[in-house]
């Protein structure tokens, strides 16, 4: 069974009673330095990050833990300790009553789920999918420099090898995260997402690298391709234009022009031809010549867009 300690759903401040924004709670056995997990939820499947970030107004998350005693440290967000307690009692039932509610895994968002919503700002919990980097405290990360990111930051880095982490790979995620490096966050920005062509069954060749630069295979791949296009010679259609032919020779010599009624005018692939004017019933051969010119009604040549309608939103990734 779980319970519980009085710090959680508590609002915690610093020593000069401002309000402990991104504080650090962190768990550890009793009487020892072994972390053990906080629980989101009363059936203690679902762990907290370890510490527990708490959110800008200094408030502790509701969390569950397992009967019996705990320890407990309390930062600051520059890990500074400002609180901490050893052989704390979990308060709760251990007994009587019925089955306490669970929260079904499947419906909770995990490490690098993505999600969208309506708002610019940071999110707790969250980062943005910005290109920006993250890391640990002392990392200097652009988007979120913090304890908690510690579990996309080995997600991220097992899961996409084309991230760039800061001064190159080292031998493993933990490693580079020790080292205090950073890792770059997937980019959406102006971006639309589309599923990887593959996802685990054959390429179904609804995205391909003719048309969209790289292979839609690879996950964390970017199009090529801009909001825009211009159209080159070999993509312009082939146009049969109408026309009337003038100045036409046969041998070097003016090709009479037929009347209305000779109609059976010929010339063959080859460039000879023979001309049978119903009326003369004369022929000729040789080579023929002749000019003709074919003018585009778009002389511009501007780009065309390729953008369907779109809104924009911010995308986040959970930490």
């Amino acid at each position: 069974m779980a319970g519980s300690i009085s710090l959680s759903l508590s609002q915690q401040f610093d020593e000069l009673g401002e309000p402990l924004n991104g504080g650090l709670l962190y768990f550890f056995a009793a009487g020892t330095t072994t972390p053990q997990s906080a629980y989101q939820d009363v059936a203690l499947t679902l762990p907290y990050p370890n510490p527990i970030v708490l959110d800008s107004a200094g408030r502790v998350p509701p969390f569950y833990l397992a009967d019996g005693q705990i320890k407990i440290r309390l930062a600051n967000a520059a890990g500074v300790t400002q609180v901490a307690a050893d052989n704390l009692l979990v308060v709760g039932a251990s007994s009587g009553a019925g089955s306490p509610p669970s929260v079904d895994a499947t419906t909770v968002l995990a490490t690098g789920d993505i999600k969208v919503r309506y708002g610019t700002g940071a999110l707790s919990g969250f980062v943005r999918s910005n290109g920006r980097t993250i890391g640990s405290a002392a990392s200097g990360a652009s988007e979120r420099a913090n304890a908690d990111c510690e579990d996309l930051f080995l997600y991220l880095w097992t899961e996409d090898a084309n991230l760039t982490v800061s001064t190159g790979r080292g031998a493993s995620a933990a490693a580079d995260w020790a080292a205090n490096k950073t890792i770059a966050l997937p980019d959406f920005r102006g971006r639309v997402i589309a599923g990887l062509d593959d996802m685990g069954n054959s390429a179904a060749g609804r995205r391909t690298t003719t048309y969209t630069g790289v292979a839609a295979t690879v996950l964390g791949s970017v199009s090529t391709h801009g909001e825009s296009h211009t159209l080159t010679a070999a993509q312009i259609p082939s146009i049969t234009s109408a026309g009337t032919a003038t100045g036409i020779s046969a041998g070097g010599r003016p090709l009479p022009v037929p009347s209305a009624a000779e109609t059976d005018l010929s010339f063959s692939p080859a460039g000879s031809g023979t001309h049978v004017p119903a009326a003369t019933g004369w022929t000729f051969s040789g080579a023929l010549s002749g000019t003709a010119a074919v003018t585009s009604d778009n002389t511009s040549g501007n780009a065309h867009s390729v953008v369907d309608p779109t809104i924009f939103i911010t995308t986040y990734m959970k930490l």
